[in-house]
């Protein structure tokens, strides 16, 4: 391991979940290059330590055990790795009862950046929550002098395509979502219709999700057996990987989504009421959302209209890899 005795050390907490992790790689990326020669760790979740560590942006990654709140011995090792770690500044991107307990774990405290009471760089302003975790996380940042924060495109991830019978044009489809929101669902038989409506067009519609979705993968294909089913066939890199080569992507307000829309993919993500678009909506530079009270009211012609379909398959050449 390299020398860093006598760089600054700085801790950035980031817990989850996923589309926030993903909204969060941007600023994470901009806290980089703002300490360009720090020593730079971060604290997170085992399902994000593959992204931290592909990324790039750190040194070091620590697994966050999150004790709960009566595991005493658990509270006195994080307490002890935090204070060994010597960090002169925090960034806590998580922002919440959690880790503003954890910055009073600290002896002596760091500079930190975030909303717990005492930080240095406090973020009191209500419109820190007013929209994306992404926009907080910009309005945070700059009280610490740091500009110039993008969504991260997740240029470093690349996922293995090769075992995929993938049809180029194709449109990604995804149609599930987590089994306790079955309201945040468009009906699998309107996603069937859509995949219909694709291959009339000359696109190959491609299937992910994973096995709490293949009720309605299983519906899809059945009724359109040109769509390529990938369900519980993909990791998260070859995700990304497959929406970067896609002409289009359609589906629910759903992790993938967040992952998807980062890499510029035309995305449109159908929304019911059960929760806002300006706060919950996938980040990127072509995102575009379809909101709908009950989504079993929304028709495939809507669909359809909403797409950008049309434009894209001609703009977006293949760079499979």
């Amino acid at each position: 391991m390299p020398d860093h005795t006598n760089k600054q050390k700085i801790l950035v907490i980031k817990l989850s979940a996923l589309g926030d992790f993903i909204q969060a790689l941007g600023p994470m990326a901009a806290i980089r290059r703002h300490h360009k020669d720090a020593y730079i760790t971060i604290l997170t979740t085992r399902a994000f330590e593959g992204f931290a560590r592909k990324c790039g942006y750190f040194d070091e990654v620590w697994l966050d055990t999150r004790p709960k709140l009566l595991n005493f011995k658990g509270w006195a090792s994080l307490r002890k790795r935090l204070n060994s770690g010597e960090f002169t500044r925090v960034y806590d991107l998580q922002n919440n009862d959690r880790t503003n307990f954890y910055f009073k774990l600290f002896k002596n405290k760091p500079e930190w950046v975030g909303i717990a009471i005492g930080a240095s760089h406090r973020d009191t302003s209500p419109e820190r929550t007013a929209g994306h975790a992404f926009d907080g996380h910009v309005q945070t940042l700059a009280l610490a002098g740091i500009a110039d924060i993008k969504i991260d495109r997740l240029d470093w991830m690349s996922g293995d395509l090769s075992n995929f019978a993938l049809k180029d044009p194709y449109v990604l489809l995804v149609p599930g979502c987590a089994p306790q929101h079955p309201q945040k669902r468009w009906p699998a038989e309107n996603y069937a219709r859509l995949a219909q409506q694709l291959v009339k067009m000359h696109y190959q519609p491609v299937l992910i999700g994973t096995q709490a979705d293949a009720a309605a993968t299983t519906t899809i294909a059945n009724t359109c057996p040109e769509a390529l089913n990938l369900t519980n066939q993909t990791n998260l890199e070859q995700i990304a990987t497959l929406g970067r080569n896609a002409a289009a992507t359609i589906g629910n307000d759903t992790g993938p989504m967040h992952l998807i829309a980062a890499t510029t993919c035309p995305c449109l993500v159908l929304f019911s009421a059960t929760s806002n678009p300006t706060r919950h909506a996938p980040k990127g530079e072509n995102v575009k959302v379809l909101q709908k009270d009950n989504l079993q009211d929304l028709d495939v012609e809507t669909v359809m209209q909403n797409s950008t379909l049309q434009e894209t398959r001609q703009k977006r050449p293949s760079t499979m890899h």
